[in-house]
C-alpha cells in the first residue's frame, strides 16, 4: 500500500486510490517504518493532503507535530555540542538529523530524528570526546572495528536517552577503501562558523546511500531519503563521478545495489535522473521481508546472505565483514549466557 503512496507522491501519472481501506492499509505501514513526518510534509506540500480521509490527515499530523517538538529539542542540543567544538577548534561535520531534514526535505519536521551525528577527523577523535564528555554525555560500549563512538545522556521526562554519535569514517574498518579527506576537501563553512561544516551536496548523496546500503534497505526511509534528495538536486548528482569514485573507494556494489533497487521501485526517477549503472544487479530485496517479520523466503535469505558477504567489492573485504560477522555472533552469544546467569 504505502509503495503505491509514494509512488503517487512523486510521479503524478500515479492515481492515488481512493477506497478507505487502502488508506488504513497504508497508516499501518507508515507508522510501521515511522515516516509519518515525511510523508505528510510532503503530502501538504503538494497540495494532496486535503484529498485524504480525515482520521488519515489527524493522524499524520498528529505525528508530525511530535516530530517538530523533538526535532527543535535535538536541534538545540545540537547547536551546543556545535558551539562546545567550535570553540575547540574542532573540524566537525552534522551528518543527517535536523540539517537533513531542513536543507532536502525543507522543514524541520519534515523528516523525524533521535540523536546527533557528528563527523570528525581521527586525530581529533579525542579531544572531541572531551568536549562531549563535559557535556554530560557518558561513554557507552565501543564496538570494534566500527566508525563511530556513542556518548548518552539522560532527558529529563523522557525514558530515552540523547545519543551523541561521533563518526571518523562512514563504513566499517577494512570493508572498504573510502577516502575521508575528499569528504573534507569539499565540505563548506556552516554561516559564521569557522570549523563547523557541512559536506556537499554530491558526497551527502553518496552518504544518504551508503547509509541505506549499512542498513539493508530495512525501512522505506531509507528509500525516501534517496527519493528526495534525487528530487532536489537532479542534473546536480553526477553518477559518473560517483561510479568512478565508488570504484576507487571498493564501494561500486553497494553503491549500485542500493541505487538499483530504489529505481526498480521507484521507476519515474529515471526519467529525472537516468541510472547509468548496469541494471542487471542483485534485487533480491523484498518488501515484505522488512514489512513482516514473520515473512519468511528462500530469496529472502539470499538476499541477506548476499548482502552480508558478497557486497563488496574485493576479496579482503568480504574476508573483513565476515570477521565482523563471527564477532558479533560471538559476542551475542557471551552476553546471552550473561544475561543467563
Amino acid at each position: 500500500m504505502i509503495i503505491t503512496l509514494i509512488q503517487a507522491l512523486y510521479d503524478p501519472r500515479v492515481p492515488i486510490p481512493q477506497e478507505i481501506v487502502f488508506f488504513e492499509k497504508a497508516l499501518e505501514d507508515i507508522e510501521f517504518f515511522d515516516i509519518s513526518p515525511q510523508m505528510y510534509w510532503l503530502l501538504k506540500q503538494r497540495g494532496q493532503l486535503v484529498q485524504m480521509p480525515p482520521f488519515f490527515q489527524e493522524r499524520l499530523q498528529q505525528k508530525y507535530n511530535g516530530t517538530i517538538y523533538q526535532n527543535m529539542f535535538i536541534r538545540s542540543q545540537t547547536k551546543i555540542a556545535l558551539e562546545k567544538l567550535e570553540e575547540a577548534g574542532i573540524q566537525t561535520i552534522p551528518l543527517k538529523g535536523t540539517f537533513f531534514a531542513e536543507k532536502y526535505f525543507g522543514h524541520l519536521g519534515a523528516r523525524g530524528t533521535s540523536d546527533i551525528d557528528l563527523l570528525v577527523h581521527p586525530f581529533d577523535l579525542e579531544r572531541a570526546i572531551h568536549c562531549v564528555k563535559s557535556l554530560g554525555y557518558i561513554e557507552q560500549e565501543r564496538i570494534p572495528s566500527h566508525f563511530h563512538w556513542s556518548f548518552s545522556k539522560e532527558i529529563p521526562d523522557s525514558p530515552i536517552p540523547l545519543t551523541i554519535e561521533l563518526h571518523w569514517d562512514l563504513m566499517k574498518e577494512k570493508t572498504s577503501d573510502i577516502n575521508m579527506d575528499e569528504f573534507w576537501e569539499q565540505a563548506t563553512a556552516i554561516g559564521s562558523y569557522r570549523y563547523i561544516k557541512e559536506l556537499s551536496d554530491y558526497h551527502t548523496f553518496y552518504m544518504i546511500c551508503l547509509h541505506g546500503w549499512r542498513h539493508n534497505l530495512c525501512s522505506l526511509k531509507y528509500f525516501l531519503d534517496i527519493i528526495q534528495m534525487i528530487h532536489i538536486l537532479q542534473d546536480k548528482i553526477d553518477y559518473i563521478r560517483l561510479q568512478k569514485d565508488a570504484a576507487a573507494h571498493k564501494t561500486l556494489r553497494r553503491t549500485v545495489r542500493t541505487l538499483a533497487i530504489v529505481y526498480h521501485h521507484f521507476p519515474h526517477l529515471a526519467g529525472i535522473k537516468e541510472l547509468p549503472f548496469k541494471k542487471g544487479i542483485n534485487l533480491w530485496w523484498q518488501y515484505n521481508a522488512i514489512r513482516d517479520r514473520n515473512y519468511k523466503t528462500y530469496m529472502q535469505y539470499v538476499n541477506w546472505v548476499y548482502y552480508e558477504f558478497f557486497d563488496f567489492d574485493s576479496i579482503k573485504h568480504t574476508w573483513a565483514a565476515l570477521v565482523n560477522f563471527m564477532y558479533s555472533v560471538g559476542n551475542m552469544r557471551f552476553s546471552h549466557k550473561i544475561k543467563k546467569m
